[in-house]
């Protein structure tokens, strides 16, 4: 059941988790107001990665979702240096909120998010790609690391 949750919903949870952490429990501000909004950047950044990403997904007719089937190993683009760059993307999204919330306590949850799509989306996402594509999967994982 857990795993039919598509990954963007797991961000937006964890979004939201993030801003009700950050007002109901802003112990300690980490990050004075100025330099606060240096955090769009990264949100920014991890959006772009998204669109970029899913771009080439598209280009490629493979499917983005990771309970299907892909049909096209994709080694371009941002895939030539992270193998889950929209996962990456996602953490950054999550770290530019951190960031403009400034306060400690919503930087807590960015590692239960890793450690939630690695369990539940990357590992059987690389094993549904070494079966797809054999050697040639592989040889990219040989070549790219997996989150940066």
């Amino acid at each position: 059941m857990i795993r039919k949750i598509e990954p963007p919903a797991w961000l937006l949870a964890n979004v939201v988790a993030m801003v009700a952490l950050g007002f109901l429990f802003p112990v300690i501000r980490v990050i004075p107001s100025p330099y606060r909004y240096l955090g769009i950047l990264p949100i920014l950044a991890g959006v772009a990665v998204n669109v970029w990403a899913d771009g080439l997904f598209k280009r490629a007719k493979t499917t983005v979702k990771p309970s299907e089937t892909p049909t096209s190993l994709i080694v371009e683009g941002p895939f030539r240096f992270s193998r889950h760059p929209m996962y990456l993307g996602m953490c950054a999204v999550l770290a530019g909120v951190a960031a403009l919330l400034g306060a400690l306590t919503p930087w807590l949850v960015v590692p239960p998010f890793v450690a939630a799509m690695e369990m539940l989306f990357i590992r059987s996402e690389e094993k549904a790609m070494r079966q797809a594509f054999g050697e040639s999967y592989q040889e990219y994982k040989r070549r790219v690391r997996r989150w940066l």
